[in-house]
């Protein structure tokens, strides 16, 4: 019995940390991007797809783009065709793109939505192509290397980055309570298809939703400094010294530069949260120490 009244007693302080919180956000667009652990283990989907739900019955108003690049390799390796990276990115020929609109836009959005609905909410899924969401231009991606007379121009194929969005579909769905879930496919003018980074859809999404909070799941504990601490309430010029030190590098970097992107152009703040531990995004919003690294357009102290 006296058991069963500290457990009780733990909950009730749970819920009272939490409650300025709910207020403080009631109303608010936050846009989550999607991915890694968080998207491959059971316990850790169901989790996420709760956590949404909770979010919207509080208030909140979530926006989730996912990424699916496991997913899509493992297809391409299953059709016998070898998965080709230039800096991170994954070159898409044309079947390589017919194969990401049908993973992205189809197996794992479909899968996602239907999980936030097992879980009591309402998901509608969508690729950036429905209602001209994301409208794209072709990534033009250049190596310029030491002893090179001229940089070279390299063709990565239909790999594409924002050109603008119309955001009208996403804003009928957030007034009709629907949880919108986002696979970063966008359309040329030309009426190709594209793949976009779904950090950089994210983070760009969240600025053009004039969003409270952008949060990016990973597969680290956040960003961590010399001393393999997490460094949170960070400012701009934090994280900007911290790129110039080398302390941030390699695939970390697109997300931070997302990141600061986003606060940049107004969103209050972004987080980049670890998608490894259960429940990371209400830990993150609801409770005083969060679980990752949370960048702020504040000057610093």
């Amino acid at each position: 019995m006296a058991s069963d009244s500290i457990n009780a007693a733990g909950i009730a302080e749970v819920l009272t940390e939490a409650l300025p919180y709910i207020r403080r956000f009631s109303g608010k667009t936050m846009v989550i991007k999607y991915g890694g652990n968080a998207m491959s283990d059971e316990k850790l989907k169901t989790g996420f797809a709760r956590d949404v739900v909770l979010m919207k019955l509080v208030g909140m108003n979530p926006v989730v783009v996912h990424g699916g690049g496991p997913q899509i390799g493992e297809l391409l390796k299953r059709i016998g065709k070898e998965s080709e990276f230039v800096n991170g990115m994954r070159v898409t020929d044309s079947e390589t793109m017919d194969i990401v609109e049908m993973v992205l836009g189809g197996q794992v959005n479909k899968e996602i939505v239907n999980l936030i609905n097992k879980n009591g909410g309402s998901a509608v899924g969508l690729t950036g192509k429905d209602g001209d969401l994301i409208q794209a231009r072709k990534l033009v991606f250049t190596r310029n290397d030491p002893g090179m007379k001229a940089p070279e121009i390299i063709d990565i194929g239909h790999v594409g980055e924002v050109a603008s969005f119309d955001t009208a579909i996403v804003d009928m769905l957030i007034q009709g309570d629907f949880i919108p879930v986002i696979a970063p496919i966008g359309v040329g003018v030309d009426g190709q298809s594209y793949n976009i980074n779904a950090d950089l859809v994210a983070g760009k999404l969240a600025e053009v939703l004039g969003a409270e909070k952008l949060i990016i799941l990973t597969n680290t504990a956040g960003l961590l400094g010399d001393d393999s601490k997490v460094l949170t309430g960070l400012s701009v010029a934090d994280v900007n010294r911290l790129i110039d030190k080398g302390v941030i590098t390699g695939g970390m970097l697109p997300k931070i530069r997302s990141a600061l992107d986003a606060v940049h152009a107004g969103v209050r703040t972004a987080h980049i949260i670890d998608g490894r531990v259960e429940h990371a995004v209400l830990l993150e919003i609801f409770t005083n120490q969060g679980v990752g690294t949370l960048i702020h357009g504040r000057a610093a102290n």
